[in-house]
């Protein structure tokens, strides 16, 4: 009998987790049944544990979750105590739940493995400061870039989470903060971890972030590119968009899951293709 997984969120019949997953477990010859849950805004704990009851083996979370899932997970790893926030939930055999978060490892693998860029010894600037953010702070700092500039609308914002993570990471003196209005530049690379995209808005920030070499990638996607991409492809930048994102975090879950890492290439080519 198949194992079974899902994505839980609301709303959730757009998410194309579904049909990652089951290209990876085709591609790594794995039995799995993965599917989309929608929870009531105020019945998180209960899917879950539902969940649990019925025998799922793990489920991604989502939108509006994330920061349920945390305060939820029995235990949590490095990575989703760092971030505050879970996106993927591991049920142990004896109904425990481990809470992880593969978002800031999706990420970073994006741009080194699809985008094909080092970013050690690069300046990164992040743009927002909510939960985005957060997740990716830690594995975007174990890349070794030189500096991770942390840019929010609000100044007191983005120091809190300066504060929050160099208490836990020894001072570390490559991360700092400003408002978007003292943005310098140019930066190798600008990471748009704002929700601005979702309101087909754009985060203020100047044009000078941007340079003919600089890798701009927004953590939304569509089938249009956003503003912020068009924005940062009109002043020299490379433009992306956050689909190998979200493929790459899936192949992170997956492998937490069934102790294989699938080949992401041909499942992004893919998805482009029918985005």
């Amino acid at each position: 009998m198949s194992e079974r997984y899902c994505v839980i969120g609301n709303p959730i019949a757009h998410s194309k987790s579904p049909e990652i997953h089951a290209d990876f477990a085709r591609q790594t010859g794995q039995e799995m049944v993965y599917e989309r849950c929608l929870a009531p805004l105020d019945a998180f704990d209960a899917t879950v544990r539902a969940l649990v009851a019925a025998g799922y083996k793990g489920a991604n979370v989502t939108v509006p979750f994330k920061l349920q899932a945390a305060d939820l997970a029995d235990r949590l790893t490095e990575r989703a105590r760092a971030a505050g926030a879970v996106n993927t939930l591991v049920f142990n055999s004896s109904g425990g739940i481990i809470g992880d978060n593969t978002d800031g490892a999706g990420l970073v693998g994006d741009i080194t493995r699809n985008a094909a860029i080092d970013l050690e010894g690069k300046r990164v600037l992040l743009l927002g400061a909510g939960g985005a953010a957060r997740g990716a702070v830690v594995p975007l700092l174990a890349a070794l870039p030189a500096e991770l500039m942390i840019a929010n609308r609000t100044l007191a914002t983005a120091d809190t989470l300066v504060e929050r993570f160099t208490s836990q990471l020894a001072q570390d003196q490559r991360l700092a903060a400003c408002a978007f209005d003292d943005i310098g530049g140019p930066y190798d690379v600008v990471i748009n971890a704002t929700s601005a995209s979702l309101a087909d808005d754009m985060p203020a920030v100047p044009a000078g972030a941007f340079g003919p070499g600089t890798l701009a990638l927004d953590m939304m996607y569509g089938k249009e590119p956003t503003r912020f991409m068009l924005f940062a492809a009109a002043h020299g930048a490379q433009a992306r968009d956050g689909l190998g994102m979200l493929v790459e975090q899936a192949a992170e879950a997956f492998l937490l899951w069934r102790g294989a890492r699938p080949d992401t290439a041909a499942i992004l080519d893919r998805l482009r293709l029918a985005v």
